[in-house]
This record gives C-alpha cells, sequence and structure tokens, in this order.
C-alpha cells in the first residue's frame, strides 16, 4: 500500500471516528414514569451522586454505560462538565464518605435501555439512534 493510499484511509478512518463520537446522547427513563422532561442540570445531580431523586419524587435508579463507551464520555461531557477522570474522583469521594453510591455499570446501550424499560424509576443514558418505544428520552444533547 503507498503512502498516499494508507494517509487516506487514515483520514477516512479519523473522520468516521469524529463523526461516531459526534453521535446524540439521549437520556432516558421509563415509558410509564410521569417524568416527561428534565434539565442538564437535573440529570447532572443524579449522576454526579447530589440527589437521588427524579423530578416525580421517585428515587432514582441510575444507569452507567461502561468506561471504554464512547457515549459514556460524551454524556459526562456534555451534560455535567466533567471529564471521565473527574467523574470518576467524585464518586470515589463520595463512595469513601459513605455518602452514595453511583450508578450501575452496564455492559452497553442495549443492556442500559433493558434495565430502563423494565424499572419504573431508572434513568439511564443511550445513543439517541437506539431510543425506541420502551424507552422514553426526557433529555437530548448533541
Amino acid at each position: 500500500m503507498s503512502n498516499k493510499t494508507s494517509s487516506a484511509l487514515l483520514a477516512v478512518a479519523l473522520l468516521s471516528l469524529g463523526a461516531a463520537a459526534q453521535a446524540q446522547v439521549a437520556v432516558i427513563v421509563n415509558p410509564k414514569s410521569p417524568t416527561a422532561s428534565m434539565t442538564a442540570d437535573q440529570v447532572a445531580s443524579i449522576f454526579l451522586g447530589k440527589s437521588n431523586t427524579l423530578p416525580s419524587g421517585a428515587t432514582a435508579a441510575a444507569v452507567d454505560q461502561p468506561e471504554s463507551a464512547a457515549v459514556r464520555e460524551q454524556f459526562y461531557t456534555k451534560v455535567t462538565g466533567k471529564q471521565a477522570a473527574q467523574v470518576k474522583a467524585a464518586w470515589s469521594r463520595l463512595v469513601f464518605s459513605g455518602k452514595a453510591t453511583p450508578p450501575k455499570e452496564l455492559a452497553s446501550s442495549a443492556e442500559v435501555k433493558k434495565f430502563v424499560a423494565g424499572n419504573a424509576d431508572a434513568i439511564g443514558y443511550v445513543e439517541k439512534s437506539a431510543v425506541d418505544g420502551s424507552v422514553k428520552s426526557v433529555l437530548t444533547v448533541d
């Protein structure tokens, strides 16, 4: 393969990664939840351990994506304004002090969606393209 061909392939690969990393993220709840929409601040409070309740007053059962998932980094950056390392450090302090338990980490968007669909007080996040009738989107971020 020539250098020109490898450079072109590398450029295409990098552009595809950039497009994938910029997918919209949807914060989802159970379709039976009375919560119709949430602000980024409300969602951030739950995922940063500052609050454990949904706007309806129900105790939130928050679920996270794996640390390796691009959607997780995008979610925390766009919704909380923090990088993954900052979020991890904040949770370490809360867990150590006994003040909170971090969201349960599930293996994939499909697992998050399945958990939220089966639990009335669940909240999670997935790629917007993964949202279907089994869950309800309450916030979308670019």
